[in-house]
């Protein structure tokens, strides 16, 4: 998607070769009418796949997956990835190590949310190696929902994890497919090249 390449491109940072950062307009700061066409574009990826429900891992991913469940009308169930005091019965509960943090956490679903009636969206701000989508997919699996893919705002092509949900089934679809990152420099895949 050329808006979200050019605005990586004017206002994204490229600190090293795995991180860029994006906080001043997608996980940090939000630009509401900027993310609402991201959410749009999203939503009409996967309109016509009887989607019941957009699920999302706190927090990043609450922004764009809240714009296309608003554009697809439904609800948004967000994963957690803290325990909580109110939240800790009736879960579903996997182990995920965050590649980015360099540390593991329990993600939570509750059961009460998803159902095998469910056919559920994932939606998240970004793809490196896919562990967190994988755990996402762990969950939703235990729950007997069907899922019919992954939209992510960002994917780090150059690392593994469409490769990894690929292995599992799961299509993946990127705004922006980002092939090389370095100080200062990001190259993207060309969208005709997009798989």
């Amino acid at each position: 998607m050329k808006l979200l390449e050019e605005k990586i491109l004017a206002e994204g940072k490229a600190v090293n070769e795995n991180i860029l950062k994006v906080d001043s307009f997608i996980n940090h700061q939000i630009d509401p009418a900027f993310m609402s066409e991201l959410g749009r574009e999203l939503a009409s990826h996967f309109a016509d796949q009887g989607i019941t429900k957009v699920i999302t891992i706190e927090s990043s991913g609450i922004a764009p997956a809240l714009m296309t469940a608003c554009i697809l009308n439904v609800p948004v169930v967000i994963l957690k990835k803290e325990p909580s005091k109110a939240l800790n019965q009736n879960l579903y509960q996997t182990v995920v190590t965050s590649y980015t943090k360099g540390s593991s956490y329990e993600l939570t679903m509750s059961k009460e949310h998803i159902s095998e009636n469910d056919h559920v969206l994932i939606v998240d701000d970004f793809l490196a190696n896919g562990e967190t989508a994988t755990g996402a997919v762990r969950l939703l699996r235990k729950a007997h929902a069907t899922i019919a893919g992954l939209g992510v705002l960002i994917e780090k092509s150059f690392q593994p994890g469409r490769e990894k949900l690929k292995e599992q089934g799961i299509s993946v679809y990127a705004l922006a497919r980002i092939s090389k990152l370095a100080e200062n420099q990001v190259e993207f895949i060309p969208e005709e090249n997009e798989i």
